[in-house]
């Protein structure tokens, strides 16, 4: 029952983690768009306060004008709405979630032997350290000289994450690994609403309330942390779905994988960002193209030696090892009181059934069992392999 219970928790929390992170991007791709497409206003020194862009646009059957104003409006209105609660929710739940399924059993989806053996209480430790540690060492480059040249601070920034990168994938799981990655990085947009972009227009509205000329600086640089947010969503997004595709996060160089995915999505966002200001830049998308191409054919599957006639005895011997535990009608696990994703293996034409999945979860690629946990080998793994391959027959 307790087992239950959590599955309807973390149930919950990822369903709120997902609405909250869809507001929270919205929003911010709106936004930036805005920025982008502003132009030349018809009415510049309005009664209102001074503007320096408008757009004009149509959605759900009417017509909008949006002005942004140069600074601040002379008289602040009654109705100014924040953006900060979309955020702050995406991160809460996230962490939870973080906590709920990482923490709360560690050696199932945080630890791999294989990867390295360290403890639960290390474990946790170093997530939660590789987490924060992210935001200092952002926000320290930032307040730096390194922070006034974006194109400098983008290549010493890219560079570090790769290094983290490295250093995650050679300490946890693949998917956990992965997972602390897009936390970190979420962290760091979070960071920057909750420490520079929210306090910044905080000061802009008191400098209004106190009949002061507000900072343009202030202005800048929660416009600045924002871009910086924009351009790292495509890449946390590829992380959140990333658990799903063990091809990518299992690979040997996964941490390499990761990299390059999270350059290409970056590189398209920032087609987007310059198409939003009337710059072409279509080579962005063919070096895109490029990376993908490689990730994809590096991570392809190899071709596999049938070699001699594999029998069914033999691969229920390594299903019952290393399966059955968890894909039962009852699982004898400690943690699984329930088959994950519904899929059992009590009877020689359920493995055949599952030949595919099986190949791509514990053949092509190492995420099943999780961790590890019964310690499959590599010949273990290569017989199933050759028996899928053979047509998975079980006579």
């Amino acid at each position: 029952m307790e087992s239950y219970l959590l599955d309807w928790l973390q149930l919950g929390v990822r369903w709120l983690h997902m609405i909250a992170g869809i507001a929270w991007i919205g929003a911010s791709f709106y936004f930036v768009w805005l920025n982008n497409n502003v132009r030349k206003p018809d009415e510049p020194n309005a009664p209102d306060g001074e503007k320096d862009g408008e757009v004009h646009a149509i959605h759900g059957g009417g017509f909008y004008r949006v002005q942004r104003y140069a600074l601040a409006p002379k008289e602040l209105p009654r109705d100014l709405h924040w953006f900060k609660w979309e955020a702050y929710t995406t991160w809460l739940s996230g962490i939870s979630l973080l906590a709920l399924v990482y923490y709360l059993n560690p050696q199932v989806y945080l630890v791999d032997a294989t990867v390295a053996k360290i403890g639960s209480g290390a474990a946790i430790g170093i997530g939660v350290g590789f987490i924060l540690a992210g935001w200092f060492v952002y926000d320290l480059l930032q307040r730096s000289p390194l922070g006034k040249n974006q194109l400098v601070f983008g290549i010493v920034f890219f560079s570090l994450v790769i290094g983290a990168s490295y250093y995650i994938c050679h300490t946890f799981g693949g998917r956990a690994a992965y997972l602390h990655v897009g936390a970190m990085l979420g962290t760091i947009m979070v960071g920057n609403v909750f420490f520079t972009i929210i306090p910044s227009q905080r000061e802009l509205v008191l400098a209004k309330e106190q009949g002061r000329t507000p900072e343009k600086k202030m202005a800048e640089a929660a416009k600045n942390r924002s871009l910086h947010n924009n351009y790292l969503t495509l890449p946390v997004l590829f992380i959140m779905i990333s658990n799903h595709y063990p091809m990518t996060f299992s690979h040997e160089y996964n941490w390499a994988i990761l990299g390059a995915i999270s350059l290409g999505g970056a590189l398209i966002r920032h087609w987007f960002n310059l198409r939003g200001q009337g710059k072409s830049a279509p080579w962005l998308w063919v070096v895109s193209a490029v990376v993908f191409i490689a990730v994809i054919a590096l991570t392809a599957p190899k071709k596999r030696d049938l070699g001699p006639a594999v029998s069914f005895k033999e691969v229920n011997t390594i299903v019952q090892k290393h399966c059955v535990g968890c894909h039962a009608e009852k699982p004898t696990d400690a943690v699984f009181k329930i088959a994950p994703n519904g899929v059992k293996y009590d009877s020689p034409q359920q493995i055949s059934a599952m030949a595919a999945k099986i190949k791509q979860r514990a053949v092509e690629t190492t995420s099943m069992p999780f961790g590890n946990k019964t310690n499959m080998t590599k010949e273990e793994r290569d017989l199933l392999g050759r028996w899928i391959d053979q047509g998975a027959k079980i006579q």
